[in-house]
């Protein structure tokens, strides 16, 4: 009889859960996987077949968007610290021991799969943050005691990354992490204080940057400068775009991209081989479709009932966003190359099972509301 009821709890626990799943963030999500296969099929010529592993990747990455949907918030919460000093070791590991590719040490190889740390640290300090302002007050945020266990939370991952080195990184999640601290309640006067400093401080900073990460600067500010090497990428991929014109050369009809012109096509600059077959209608739709799940965060985040589920989605929400912005920004001249790729469309492997790990967590959120920490 104990066997038949807890049998018949776990059941009707499930049956719960699978009526609170949003399906339509979720038809969201599998809208975003459509464009990114369609799009990859588009460019996947010769023996490389990028669409069939970004495929298996995908189905890896849904089966966990799932699992990770249906775990209590409770136990995501107890695993915050722990995932984030997993990847500080994983982060340590690579600096010592890890792959090196194209001048920078940043993979594990685990033999059938290559994972980038740096890819999973952009949730980790999400993870952390909104762990750590769970049970602070609101009036003690401003204080320095308060303050310095986040910098450090925040400080360390960036030198870490930064020392592989992959600058565009490490900023990324500096950035992220700001946002996290605004959302948390930190006063404007100390973000204002620290962006004049860093203001400052920029000409000395670039003094240590590395060769090709003051050329990427120098290619930014004038690309046409080397237009058969550095500035390249960034040329070919603004003739892409705009030869796309309003509405596209039309599916599998990309010039710059079917004639090898467009380097790095299946991966950082994947959004320029969508942008020249559909156009500035097609790229303005899919930016809407990236925009209304950033907003389904947003509003998860808001009816959340505790500060570790509303920090953690607006931490995801914003990741999702500064990845759109930096992508678009570096594809169109409006930001240097810094190797940021397009979530969920590029063909990568960490990149994507991070990025729907972190849409779990948002859905386990959404799930577990009534749930107080």
């Amino acid at each position: 009889m104990q066997y038949k009821k807890i049998k018949n709890n776990f059941f009707e626990n499930c049956i719960e859960k699978f009526y609170l799943f949003d399906w339509k963030f979720f038809i969201l999500i599998f809208l975003l996987i459509g464009v990114g296969l369609l799009t990859l099929y588009s460019v996947d010529t010769g023996n490389k077949n990028y669409l069939f592993k970004h495929f298996i990747r995908i189905n890896i990455a849904l089966l966990l968007f799932f699992v990770v949907s249906f775990i209590h918030i409770k136990f995501w919460y107890k695993l915050a610290y722990p995932f984030y000093f997993l990847v500080i070791l994983l982060l340590l590991y690579v600096n010592f021991f890890g792959s090196t590719a194209m001048g920078a040490q940043r993979w594990i190889n685990l033999y059938f799969f290559n994972i980038q740390p740096s890819e999973l640290m952009k949730i980790g300090v999400i993870f952390a943050l909104a762990k750590y302002y769970q049970y602070i007050k609101l009036e003690e945020i401003d204080n320095f005691s308060k303050l310095f266990t986040p910098l450090i939370l925040i400080l360390i991952p960036f030198f870490l990354v930064a020392k592989q080195p992959d600058l565009g990184t490490a900023v990324f999640i500096l950035i992220v992490s700001i946002g996290m601290l605004w959302l948390a309640g930190l006063n404007l006067k100390i973000f204002i204080t620290g962006f004049v400093s860093l203001v400052i401080l920029a000409p000395f900073m670039i003094a240590f940057l590395k060769p090709y990460q003051k050329q990427r600067i120098l290619t930014f500010l004038d690309p046409e400068k080397d237009p058969l090497g550095s500035g390249y990428h960034i040329i070919q991929s603004k003739i892409a775009i705009g030869s796309g014109g309003l509405f596209g050369k039309g599916y599998l009809q990309g010039t710059q991209s079917n004639l090898e012109f467009l380097p790095e096509k299946h991966t950082d600059f994947i959004f320029t081989v969508f942008a020249e077959q559909f156009g500035f209608i097609g790229c303005l739709l899919l930016i809407i479709l990236f925009m209304a799940i950033i907003l389904m965060i947003l509003n998860i985040s808001l009816k959340a009932n505790n500060n570790f589920a509303r920090l953690l989605c607006f931490g995801i929400a914003f990741n999702i966003f500064v990845y759109l912005a930096v992508n678009l920004g570096m594809v169109v001249g409006l930001l240097p190359v810094v190797g940021v790729p397009l979530p969920i469309i590029s063909y990568g492997g960490t990149a994507m099972l991070t990025t729907m790990f972190a849409l779990g967590l948002v859905m386990s959120a959404k799930i577990h509301n009534d749930y107080q920490l």
